[in-house]
């Protein structure tokens, strides 16, 4: 029996197996009209490709809780009902195919605010129907990108707000996962580095301050969220500034990860969904296969929250070994899923795990 396609219970929900779809931005959505920040038939076939390739968790991408908090005009956002009402084809289809529906809710912050990625990413103004960004300090993400905007107490309470009933809206369009967005230096990231957050009131400076708002926002998000149904949280494990010997510029360390996983349990977090950097411009990363993973490893070994490990994990074998050697309770597939929508399915052959969960339309060819 391979572990990889052993079910997983969080909370009163099963997932039917380890291999889940990570959320990707498609940068597809309407930028104006009625229908902006909607889901749209590009969305659902492109999830609903990867239920019937047999992933057990499908996080749909980043989901703007604001207008302000899109990376890009063409985003996706969950901060009206017209947005949700679109969500629920998508989550009936998953639901029926097998696979359980996520949604990773999210905001920007100084990041925010730029083209698509196949129109280069840059930033985009207001006649490109951008706007300005937001952000714990007036920093910018990197030279070219406008001064962010710095959050008031007043706009912070609002942001905490508007999680909880993005969190609200994205139960009733069918979710059974909601994952709290805090990596790759979007807003939640921002606050938590003492690299993009130079406040001096309750939200900067200690470990305690910076971490203040991304557990208002867990808190709130909790308590709208059912006691059966778990909450995620995805982090930026490190800024690489630390394993960095030749940068000496302070960031988000690992053994912060560590020290914060155990406050995330305290708060009701069910799994930390484990990645790194994206806060830092020209960080310097030694990319490779599976070279996130021993960061989750070490947020198994030192706390008690499950987690899920991401990051160049492309073969069966591979993901099997992760999860067979205890370094993660489950994998996060990308760019692979890209690739290979049935990636599960022919895992699950090639690890004798069984024919996979291909849909009856499709057993002649099985």
């Amino acid at each position: 029996m391979s572990v990889l396609f052993e079910p997983v219970t969080l909370r009163n929900l099963t997932i039917p197996n380890r291999i889940w779809m990570a959320p990707m931005c498609q940068y597809s959505a309407a930028v104006e009209g009625p229908d902006q920040g909607a889901p749209t038939d590009w969305h659902l076939s492109h999830l609903a490709a990867r239920a019937v390739g047999g992933a057990g968790l499908i996080l749909a991408e980043a989901t703007a809780v604001s207008p302000e908090g899109r990376i890009s005009p063409a985003d996706l956002g969950l901060w009206n009902d017209r947005q949700r009402e679109a969500f629920t084809r998508v989550t009936r289809f998953l639901r029926e195919h097998g696979a359980v529906p996520g949604i990773q809710l999210a905001h920007a912050g100084r990041k925010a605010s730029v083209r698509r990625t196949w129109e280069g990413g840059g930033p985009t103004g207001p006649g490109e129907h951008g706007w300005q960004p937001i952000a714990p300090s007036p920093v910018p993400f990197n030279d070219g990108h406008p001064t962010p905007a710095e959050l008031s107490v007043g706009d912070i309470d609002r942001l905490v707000g508007d999680f909880a009933a993005a969190a609200r809206r994205a139960l009733a369009a069918g979710f059974q996962v909601a994952e709290i967005h805090g990596a790759h230096g979007y807003l939640i990231a921002e606050f938590l580095s003492p690299f993009s957050n130079r406040r001096t009131d309750a939200y900067g400076g200690s470990y305690d301050n910076r971490t203040r708002f991304a557990l208002r926002v867990v808190d709130a998000v909790r308590e709208v969220w059912p006691d059966e149904l778990p909450l995620f949280f995805r982090i930026s494990a490190t800024d690489w500034l630390a394993e960095d010997p030749r940068d000496d510029r302070e960031g988000w360390s690992a053994d912060d990860t560590v020290r914060f996983a155990k406050d995330l349990l305290a708060h009701g977090v069910d799994l930390l969904d484990v990645s790194t950097g994206g806060n830092v411009a020209g960080a310097r990363i030694p990319t490779g296969p599976g070279y996130q993973v021993p960061f989750a490893a070490k947020v198994k070994a030192e706390t008690d929250l499950p987690v899920s490990a991401v990051g160049e994990i492309t073969r069966p074998r591979q993901a099997e070994e992760i999860i067979a050697s205890g370094q993660a309770d489950a994998v996060m597939l990308g760019r692979e899923l890209l690739r290979d929508p049935y990636w599960p399915n022919h895992a699950a052959r090639e690890l004798g795990a069984a024919e996979g969960r291909w849909p009856d339309q499709y057993h002649r060819a099985v």
